[in-house]
């Protein structure tokens, strides 16, 4: 409820700092926040970008949380939907927009109806000197793309649309665009509230702040935490009940994440840290993969769904995504050969850049990861062919891969 939310977090810094849009900017950016999506790419410098075009200007909540192994903007909608809309406002006065649209997917019908209260909660108290307005788009892994939401709020399908302009010079209405995760917002309004020398008591120099994992697998206590840059992987899952089972790897970022190996959960969940073992961030996705489990019938099926999922508009996702899936499920199978090896590592190595988004460049990294991770599995595969566990049930959940219903 609206009231709960001001007396816990205090009034809406909305009025403070309406009309005056470098005291936030600047603040953002003494913050040091980086979107929590996926890309991480730094927040001011998306305020600023849009605010360097001329015209009115819109602003999107992207709240689409595609990647089906994470539930933390999910969690955070439910339990603070507020802190998010605070932070659409208060960028909406930062970049001088008259409407926020608010992006779910349309199979969440509970988040939409309780998004839908929070909103009349705030007409009704007349919180917001701009319009939010609530959509439901088709539930697509690619939808939730910057450029998905423009395109569908354009009246377009939820595909991504990859020629230029970028969305921050026209996006939507024409209009320059400002899209930002939910969480990313959250965070904005707790720095307008708080202060950027509040936000960075946590993370690293580098990376201040903290981030929402959605930490599953083989743990005891699955769920949604909230995590400082800088810890170690392995507190994550030990703050998530611990190991139920020996540790064979962790998938982090997701389905267009990377497969680690065991040995490296004592990395600490920072880009600079991660990158020389081609690993990110990502969608805030950690799952903890049991040693009786076999990772590549888990990256199988995940390759098969991503497949399933491309928006098909370019020849990576037409022809390249099956074609790797297809290879991936006969090498999980113990039915490849040296020859199929040869082929998987060369069309994974011709995904990434090619494609019109960023889908096959994700696939590309699962997959890559996999066979490194795990390359004695490979070997065992395709000299006796598929192991022991890969006749038990799967461990990560895995949507069908069947194409989306409607991409409009």
């Amino acid at each position: 409820m609206l009231s709960d939310h001001l007396r816990r977090y205090g009034p809406s810094p909305v009025a403070l700092t309406w009309g005056s849009s470098m005291p936030l900017v600047d603040a953002v950016e003494a913050a040091g926040l980086s979107g929590r999506g996926g890309a991480g790419f730094p927040t001011a410098q998306k305020l600023r970008a849009v605010t360097a075009h001329r015209g009115r200007t819109v602003v999107v909540i992207n709240a689409m949380e595609s990647e089906p192994a994470s539930r933390k903007d999910q969690f955070l909608l439910a339990v603070a939907p507020h802190l998010v809309l605070d932070g659409a406002v208060l960028a909406a006065a930062a970049v001088g927009a008259g409407t926020v649209h608010v992006c779910l997917p349309r199979t969440r019908t509970v988040q939409y109806r309780q998004l839908s209260v929070a909103l009349e909660e705030r007409r009704r108290a007349r919180l917001d000197p701009v319009r939010l307005c609530l959509h439901a788009l088709p539930h697509a892994y690619v939808s939730s793309e910057s450029t998905s939401l423009v395109r569908w709020l354009n009246g377009g399908p939820a595909r991504p649309q990859g020629s230029p302009p970028p969305t921050h010079e026209r996006g939507v209405a024409r209009r320059p665009t400002l899209v930002l995760n939910a969480e990313t917002l959250a965070h904005l309004a707790l720095i307008a509230r708080r202060g950027p020398e509040w936000f960075r008591r946590a993370g690293t120099p580098d990376e201040p702040g903290t981030a929402l994992m959605t930490v599953s697998g083989a743990v005891a206590a699955p769920g949604v935490l909230e995590v400082a840059f800088g810890t170690p992987l392995a507190t994550a899952l030990e703050r998530a009940g611990g190991l139920t089972e020996p540790l064979g790897a962790v998938l982090l970022g997701g389905f267009a994440g990377t497969w680690l190996p065991a040995e490296s959960v004592h990395t600490p969940l920072a880009r600079r840290d991660l990158a020389p073992l081609g690993a990110t961030p990502g969608a805030g996705v950690l799952v903890a993969l049991p040693r009786s489990a076999c990772g590549l019938g888990e990256t199988a099926r995940i390759l098969a769904f991503l497949a399933a999922h491309g928006a098909r508009q370019c020849g990576p996702c037409r022809f390249g995504l099956p074609a790797v899936a297809e290879d991936a499920a006969v090498l999980a199978a113990g039915q490849g050969d040296l020859r199929l090896l040869s082929r998987l590592r060369h069309r994974v190595g011709l995904l990434p850049g090619r494609g019109a988004c960023r889908h096959p460049d994700g696939a590309a990294r699962l997959a890559a990861s996999a066979l490194r991770t795990f390359a004695d599995d490979v070997d065992r595969h395709l000299s006796h062919g598929p192991c022991p566990a890969a006749r038990r049930p799967p461990r990560i959940p895995v949507p069908p891969a069947v194409p989306p219903e409607a991409w409009r």
